[in-house]
């Protein structure tokens, strides 16, 4: 790795781990900011010099506007981005396709025509339930106190996206306080914060995080905003189904009669042979070929304390159970322009979804 490709590597792990925002633009492979991510303070007339030739997908600009081009040597299509966070280049149709980039003119000399479309604000949401449901409550700007909302210590999941957010327990963003990257958080119980905070900022660019506040990392959030100046249309929606949790396996014992082998080998033994195979077919899993076979040595010795025919024995069934409780999701399904497209939502979809000139959907 050369020297130029380790200095852009880590400034973007140091964005990335530490909110150290430094840089001045950085590039993620991803919409929503995900995959791999390089941040640059220098022009760069050709992304394949860095690996990262017609990859971008979203872009975070910090301190000055950037000037950012589907050709190399800063020709072809270009737009101005202004500081922000653009979470998907599609709308400007620069989706993959960038190819360099550099500062843009302090002059004042940029026509109106090659500005790109403002940059969408940070956004954190809080429902009132896990995963998503019941109540919910967004903003865009700083909250001190969440009573003024109707929304003091009812979180129990929240979605962020563009930004990063602070949320403390108390308000005036006191107390116990932790801070979430943009990402989908179905579950606030597990950093101690379900239904207790009370006040939320957004985190300024390059403001220092300590990194014991942290959030554990969340699962990557869809950001189905409007972008400005965005035509929207509405598709036909084919299907929405309810998605709920992974089966579980229910097991019990009950009595049967079982053949007496007691001629062919010794009981115990005909057992945990009996048991191992069992184990193995109803669960299909180390462990359970364990258990099956102590379980079965146990059913192998009554059989060979019979004396001929058959016997009444203990054994084990087992069925799987659907998931219990409200759905995790509902599958949606639906066509745009000939293509068929799938989105998670949280609630069933109607006859149509709005969705943007590329199918992407938009709320």
């Amino acid at each position: 790795m050369n020297t130029k490709i380790l200095k852009t590597t880590l400034g973007a792990v140091a964005l990335a781990c530490c909110g150290a925002a430094m840089a001045d633009v950085t590039f993620y492979e991803r919409d929503n900011y995900g995959g791999r991510a390089f941040t640059v303070h220098d022009p760069i007339g050709d992304f394949r010099q860095i690996g990262f030739n017609d990859r971008a997908s979203s872009v975070v600009v910090t301190d000055r506007p950037w000037e950012v081009c589907d050709d190399a040597g800063f020709r072809g299509h270009c737009f101005v981005l202004r500081p922000g966070n653009y979470p998907s280049l599609s709308a400007m149709g620069l989706d993959d396709r960038i190819s360099s980039a550099r500062e843009a003119r302090r002059d004042g000399s940029i026509p109106d025509s090659q500005w790109g479309p403002p940059p969408l604000p940070g956004q954190v949401t809080f429902y009132e339930r896990d995963g998503f449901r019941g109540r919910s409550f967004s903003t865009s700007s700083d909250v001190g106190d969440l009573r003024r909302s109707g929304f003091n210590d009812r979180a129990s999941s929240a979605v962020v996206v563009g930004e990063r957010w602070e949320i403390c327990d108390d308000a005036g963003f006191n107390g116990h306080c932790m801070y979430l990257r943009p990402g989908n958080y179905p579950s606030l119980a597990a950093m101690g914060m379900n239904d207790s905070i009370s006040s939320v900022r957004m985190v300024p660019p390059g403001a220092p995080v300590a990194g014991s506040n942290w959030a554990p990392p969340p699962q990557p959030a869809y950001d189905a905003r409007p972008r400005p100046l965005e035509q929207l249309f509405q598709a036909q929606v084919i299907a929405s189904h309810a998605v709920f949790g992974t089966p579980t396996q229910h097991c019990w014992v009950e009595q049967a009669e079982v053949r007496d082998n007691r001629n062919q080998v010794g009981g115990a033994v005909v057992g945990s042979i009996l048991g191992g195979i069992l184990g193995h077919q109803v669960a299909r899993g180390n462990g359970a070929v364990v258990a099956g076979a102590v379980g079965g040595a146990v059913v192998g010795g009554a059989i060979g304390s019979a004396n001929s025919g058959t016997r009444v024995e203990d054994v084990q069934r087992c069925r799987d159970v659907p998931a219990s409780g409200p759905p995790q999701y509902w599958d949606t399904v639906y066509t745009f322009q000939g293509v068929e497209h799938h989105v998670q939502t949280t609630a069933p979809a109607g006859a149509t979804i709005t969705v943007n000139r590329f199918g992407e959907p938009r709320t």
